[in-house]
């Protein structure tokens, strides 16, 4: 049996990751190798604004990559988790079912 972390470690989780729209989003991207800002929309029920906001914050934490680009004169917004993004959400799953057991 695996033994349980402390409760108190649960203030050591990743605040960049454990945002729970942060964590859908991360969650979303590591099932795909990259998804258009439409589908996470979608996906996730956030707003145009929610997700603009939290994935600036995963982008500047270096966990997801933002690419730009157009499809004929339509701009067209993707993200693709790194690999730090998903070391970093494995890192916080992990926690996570320390301290819970």
């Amino acid at each position: 049996m695996k033994a349980k972390a402390a409760p108190r470690s649960i203030l050591e989780l990743d605040r960049v990751v454990h945002e729970p729209a942060r964590f859908l989003i991360l969650s979303i991207l590591t099932s795909a190798e990259e998804v258009e800002f439409k589908f996470l929309e979608e996906a996730t029920g956030l707003t145009k604004g929610n997700i603009s906001s939290h994935a600036s914050k995963l982008d500047e934490a270096g966990y997801i990559e933002i690419r730009k680009s157009f499809r004929g004169k339509t701009p067209v917004t993707s993200f693709r988790i790194t690999r730090d993004g998903a070391k970093a959400l494995a890192r916080y799953r992990q926690a996570l079912e320390g301290v819970l057991g």
